[in-house]
């Protein structure tokens, strides 16, 4: 394989994928991890990927990138899936659950139709019609109606939140640096997750193996309030050890 050929399919690999390992296009393209170092180096020197330690990112993962619910549910999902039906596993019948909005939340929801006794919390029009019909109570906030997203943000739904209190948290982000915390690319919607993060007794981050490393605009809460993630396997072996020594219990799917 020539050096365009192989770069273009990295390139085309890094866009599918969200996020690839220097280790794993090695192996896939039966080259040296040097070479591979080299041809994410002009790559990224051509501003077609943003690298990372170990990998590349592709360039769409700016800060303010903020994609669609419609396109975010084309990425990644098979792993949201997995992540989905590993979450619901945590939650028991009595208890108050608030999902975030989101893709692999909306999975979530999807899981928890058949309880019988429990409340979920959430500020995703698209999350409260799922569990529309069944026998879940939900209590859906008041705000401001986000296009992209299908949230509720502003102050109503923050207030709202305030009066409530949930015995766990499922929160998608778009970002989780071990430095910067937990972000999102809306400030607004940062400020709603946040409050969640405030009334919640544990929060557990659910996001498929791209969103590590990233950095998005907006903070949300910083690594010291997550008390569980779970995410695919395919996380970095770096980012997997600095989550444990922060405390955090894992859960690969």
């Amino acid at each position: 394989m020539l050096n365009e050929e192989r770069r273009r399919a990295i390139l085309d690999a890094i866009n599918h994928d969200g996020r690839v390992l220097v280790k794993d296009l090695a192996q896939r393209f039966a080259t040296s991890q040097v070479t591979i170092r080299k041809d994410l180096e002009v790559l990224h020197g051509q501003g077609s990927i943003y690298r990372t330690h170990g990998g590349a990112l592709p360039v769409r993962t700016g800060a303010l990138l903020d994609p669609s619910l419609r396109e975010k549910e084309k990425q990644h999902r098979k792993e949201k899936q997995r992540i989905g039906s590993v979450a619901a596993q945590l939650v028991k019948e009595g208890q108050s659950v608030l999902l975030d909005s989101g893709t692999t939340t909306t999975m979530i929801a999807r899981e928890l139709r058949d309880f019988r006794n429990l409340t979920v919390i959430t500020n995703a029009v698209n999350i409260a019609a799922e569990l529309a019909g069944t026998t879940v109570q939900v209590i859906l906030t008041g705000g401001i109606l986000r296009e992209n997203s299908f949230s509720l943000v502003g102050p109503l739904a923050e207030d709202s939140l305030r009066r409530l209190n949930a015995d766990i948290l499922f929160l998608g982000v778009d970002g989780f640096d071990i430095q910067a915390g937990l972000t999102t690319p809306n400030l607004l919607e940062a400020r709603v997750n946040r409050v969640m993060v405030e009334i919640s007794r544990k929060t557990v981050v659910v996001c498929d193996s791209s969103k590590f490393g990233r950095r998005s605009l907006s903070s949300i809460a910083p690594t010291s309030a997550v008390h569980q993630t779970i995410t695919d396997s395919r996380i970095a072996k770096t980012e997997l050890r600095a989550l444990e020594e922060a405390g955090i219990e894992v859960t690969l799917v």
